[in-house]
């Protein structure tokens, strides 16, 4: 019987990122919502409509609840872009940034030349690059970095 190989998420080579990547830097980003917020204001969206939304990685008993245990607790955030997302295209046309990336207050995103550069400096940092697998029906061109070290 032949083994079959489960591939989780692709960690895209250089020369595999788009010109219209949004890059996600998951060390840099505390769960605000911020990047969803913009976008659902800029695109003109309704209430409840979301093509960002932000998962909190911890225990997975809800939002915001941490894994571990005391004293050693931990989670992290993660922006899942839906396939509904269209990269702002009118205004990276216009040479201005997606909304969510504009207003990102802790420069967590990045997008076009800055994601393909920030890429680079994740990876020489010994941080994970990966795109989510296909299964997740996210946004292609989404490329995300692993939170690499602790945050003290």
């Amino acid at each position: 019987m032949a083994e079959t190989k489960i591939v989780w998420a692709h960690s895209p080579a250089a020369e595999e990122i788009p010109e219209d990547a949004i890059f996600v830097d998951r060390l840099r980003c505390t769960g605000c919502w911020t990047c969803s917020l913009a976008c659902m204001t800029g695109n003109g969206l309704k209430d409840g409509q979301f093509f960002v939304t932000v998962r909190t990685l911890g225990s997975g008993e809800g939002i915001d609840r941490p894994a571990g245990v005391w004293p050693d607790l931990h989670m992290s955030w993660m922006p899942f872009y839906s396939k509904h997302c269209i990269k702002c295209k009118p205004r990276t046309e216009a040479g201005e940034l997606p909304y969510c990336v504009a207003q990102c207050p802790n420069k967590a995103l990045a997008y076009g030349a800055d994601a393909a550069e920030k890429i680079a400096a994740a990876r020489a940092r010994g941080a994970r690059i990966y795109q989510l697998p296909g299964w997740e029906q996210g946004k292609e061109g989404v490329i995300y970095a692993s939170p690499d070290r602790k945050i003290i």
